[in-house]
């Protein structure tokens, strides 16, 4: 059976005994409660460059297709998209999208059934049986709406359309996709429940010994009579086993709904943590002369945080670093529309490498993602905006005068009226996560007011490489605020926009803080933005700091949106005020591109989109772990960032370009195969007191980690076919990393971590793809064009190769290694059998690789 998601319920009136039974044997209590449909199979997709009518549709026109779905990822890169789709990534998202699925649902006068959306791109329009449910214009809030009276009364052949505008295809900063492409649920309950989203539990107080559990429950009587019930609360922990219950009786006139409070003690409490993230569960059902008629699961944490101006971050009393990373919503081949499975495998190479914290940016995640972020232990930091009152330049950042076509008006058309609805159902439906530790109201938005941007004295008089990053704010504390006072205003102000964000996000949590991401935090601390907030984050402004903690010392600030190089952590673990970081970014994403055709992506991640690492994600790994890491990387030296001075020694050829280094890292390489004789630079990342290099066993010198400034080991090494070993020691712990000259390929490996998978339309399986010589040594310096076959009952999901400029369609069987490698993904689908994969290259045997799908 399948898992029950955090907002589904169930009415338990006939099984009331057997799940009493069940919960007594300490079973599985989510596979009694499991009657949320899934409402993600057999749907019919459309795409119409014209706006047609629903009803005019011919059924031969729609193709099936399971939720959730990007048709924008389905498509081909085209050049000729070029200065439109730069924000995109070059894929053409242009177009109306249709969705129709058919099903039967009996009307029934004593139950309420409810259509819940987590994500929908964008402006769309929802249909039960012909009538017109409502509007929903933001691609990234959560939505629902109640289809209980339009239900057919026979309960056969009912329709739910979807009718989506995307025409604005570029409306986005980035890509952004387009369709369903987070996943719907179908729940029904009885007319006496606890509605979508209608518990919030908090931990009020939190010791090791006990904590005090609060849990807030509405309670909806959709009955024409008053009705009496008691509402009884029980938790169990993560093995349920029972700790704790409470018990109420709440009046409900009729058509009404009401708010109770229940409190719980636990008793040594397994309290939630990046190490080790315990879930709990509350069960609330609402008994009926005896008789559970509702039954609503929450999944919660026990923990503590707290943010203090001059200390930092405490999780459960305990102080740490943030150690975070940004994240847009795309994931490579599949687009916006993201299984779990391969969130999963992101996140815990993240993990592997040190990070324990995501800013999901510049939009909420899905309420998937934010499941996994609970069950792996990352903190998450939930933003809501990128735009407010005024539209960003959709194209390239700072020119909003170019930003009033038709394709790249986005949410600003709808921020008035929307924007409070929208921030609310994130709100409700994301609160209950542990790993939520931060709302984030808005990301950059002060250039979009001109007095903002003109008071700093930076944003005409800009250099992106340079001062900005560098320099200390052009005017003064003084000056800023005088211009502040007597610029002309505009038709709106971002203190009284932000401000009403942080009450409504206020009205319905206190226990996180409001934080922004502050592109020009000298101007935002005497706008009175930052009165609004509880934390300042500071982007790519690392050279405050300290002159935000000198001139506002009570307030919280830290870093939110910053480079992934060592001066940006340094400068943290120098300063215990500062909270932590989240670098931009973890991965790469598709569009906010800045070079020519044909870079697709924005390529600042650790990882790429193939999800393999790039020499920054070992760097990071060598700062944030506490295991003992190293990474050996290689280039020649003319095309490194190092030299051979006049004593033989490697040293930068700019010895302080690491202090100023920007998103992009450096070239390496993974491999040893170059010219003999060639002069080779050696660079290690590890977080090894010292190393020993060896190429071909004889020893190459020990050097210590405190002898480079910019935390990487150098070697300068003239090539010799053979291998490559370090060996290094971090607290008595000995390590060792080789690499090997490889010989030509002359085949193919695969290898999948998920050896074993599902058959139930949603599980993965990542293949990569790896070219190897004669003896099995992975080859990174070839290419191959590969053919992936797949026998059995899989989906083929896509192919990348990672590369920034490979624009091969993702939705096909044929891939070019970059490197040597490339990544296929597959999905399964709904039979039990064992899926043979092969791969094939013009003159090498056929691999294969075999995943069981049970």
């Amino acid at each position: 059976m399948n898992k029950l998601k955090l907002k589904c319920r169930i009415e338990l009136t006939l099984l009331f005994f057997l799940g009493f039974l069940l919960v007594s044997c300490n079973n599985q209590i989510d596979e009694v409660n499991n009657n949320c449909d899934d409402f993600n199979l057999d749907w019919g997709f459309y795409l119409s460059q014209e706006n047609e009518e629903i009803n005019s549709i011919p059924k031969n026109k729609y193709r099936k297709l399971n939720l959730p779905h990007d048709w924008v990822v389905e498509s081909e890169f085209d050049s000729l998209l070029a200065y439109d789709a730069q924000a995109t990534g070059y894929l053409a998202g242009k177009g109306y999208g249709y969705y129709q699925k058919t099903f039967n649902q009996r009307f029934d006068e004593n139950k309420v059934t409810y259509i819940h959306f987590d994500g929908v791109y964008n402006n769309s329009e929802v249909y039960i049986n012909g009538v017109k449910l409502g509007f929903h214009p933001y691609g990234y809030s959560p939505f629902y709406y109640n289809i209980s009276e339009y239900l057919n009364k026979d309960g056969e052949n009912n329709t739910i359309d979807v009718k989506i505008d995307h025409t604005r295809y570029a409306d986005s900063r980035w890509y952004s996709g387009a369709g369903i492409y987070r996943k719907v649920d179908l729940i029904t309950q009885n007319k006496l429940h606890i509605p979508v989203w209608g518990t919030f539990v908090t931990t009020p107080n939190v010791s090791e010994n006990k904590a005090t559990v609060k849990i807030d429950i509405k309670v909806k009587n959709d009955f024409d009579v008053i009705e009496n019930p008691i509402i009884k609360t029980t938790l169990f922990d993560e093995n349920n086993k029972e700790v704790g219950v409470a018990e109420s009786t709440i009046t409900l006139d009729k058509n009404s709904l009401e708010t109770l409070i229940q409190q719980i003690e636990v008793v040594n409490p397994k309290l939630w943590g990046i190490n080790t993230p315990s879930m709990y569960k509350a069960i609330t059902e609402i008994i009926k002369e005896g008789s559970v008629v509702d039954s609503y699961i929450t999944k919660f944490g026990i923990r503590s945080i707290l943010f203090d101006a001059n200390e930092g971050f405490f999780l459960n009393g305990e102080n740490m670093k943030i150690k975070g990373v940004c994240l847009h919503h795309d994931a490579g081949l599949v687009g916006a529309a993201v299984p779990k499975g391969v969130w999963k495998r992101r996140l815990q190479t993240l993990k592997d490498g040190g990070t324990n914290a995501i800013r999901v940016s510049h939009n909420p995640a899905s309420s998937e993602f934010l499941d996994l972020c609970d069950e792996m232990g990352f903190l998450v930091q939930d933003e809501f905006f990128d735009e407010w009152d005024y539209p960003k330049d959709k194209r390239f950042n700072q020119k909003e005068s170019k930003s009033t076509d038709y394709i790249t008006r986005g949410y600003t058309e709808y921020f008035q009226n929307w924007a409070e609805k929208d921030l609310k159902n994130i709100m409700l439906s994301h609160r209950n996560h542990p790993s939520i530790i931060q709302w984030s109201i808005g990301n950059e938005i002060e250039w979009t007011y001109p007095k903002n941007a003109a008071a700093t004295g930076f944003f005409d008089n800009m250099d992106w490489n340079g001062n900005y990053f560098w320099s200390e704010p052009p005017h003064s504390k003084e000056k800023i605020k005088e211009i502040l006072d007597t610029y002309p205003e505009g038709k709106y102000s971002i203190e009284r926009t932000a401000k009403k964000l942080a009450k409504w996000t206020k009205e319905l949590d206190k226990t996180r803080p409001v934080v922004a991401n502050c592109i020009l935090p000298s101007s935002s601390h005497l706008s009175g933005y930052s009165d609004a907030l509880d934390i300042v984050g500071y982007s790519y402004r690392r050279v405050l700091y300290d002159y935000g903690h000198k001139n506002y010392p009570d307030k919280v600030i830290m870093g939110t949106e910053n480079l992934p190089q060592y001066h940006e952590w340094k400068a943290i673990e120098e300063r215990p005020f500062i909270s932590g970081t989240f670098l931009w970014t973890g991965i790469d994403y598709m569009g906010e591109i800045r070079d020519p055709w044909p870079v697709r992506v924005q390529p600042s991640g650790l990882l790429n989109t193939a999800g393999f690492p790039r020499g920054s994600y070992y760097m990071m790994k060598s700062l944030w772990s506490k295991e003992p890491t190293l990474k050996i990387t290689t280039q020649n030296i003319e095309k490194s960032l190092n030299k051979i001075d006049a004593n033989g020694n490697i040293v930068a050829k700019d010895p302080k370009k690491w202090e100023h280094a920007l998103w992009q890292w450096q070239d390496v390489n993974n491999h040893w195969n170059y010219n003999n004789g060639e002069m080779i630079s050696i660079e290690i990342y590890s977080n090894c007191e010292e190393i020993e290099l060896f190429l071909n066993n004889q020893s190459l010198g020990l050097k210590k980690l405190v002898d480079f400034e910019d935390h990487i080991y150098k070697w300068g090494v003239p090539f010799i076919e053979g291998t490559l070993v370090a060996k290094g020691k971090k607290d008595g712990v000995a390590i060792e990393s080789k690499i090997i000259t490889a010989k030509t390929a002359t085949g193919i490996k695969l290898t999948s971590e998920e050896k074993t998978i599902n058959a139930n339309n949603y599980d993965v399986a990542h293949i990569v793809a790896q070219l190897v010589d004669e003896k099995g040594n992975p080859v990174f310096t070839d290419d191959k064009e590969i053919t992936f076959e797949i026998k059995g009952n899989a989906k083929l999901l896509g192919v990348d190769n990672g590369w920034i400029k490979s624009v091969q369609k993702f939705q096909t069987n044929k891939n070019t290694t970059h490197n040597g490698r490339t990544l296929l993904i597959i999905q399964a689908l709904d039979k039990a059998e064992k899926v043979i994969v092969s791969a094939k290259v013009d003159g090498f045997e056929t691999s294969d690789i075999e995943i069981s799908i049970k």
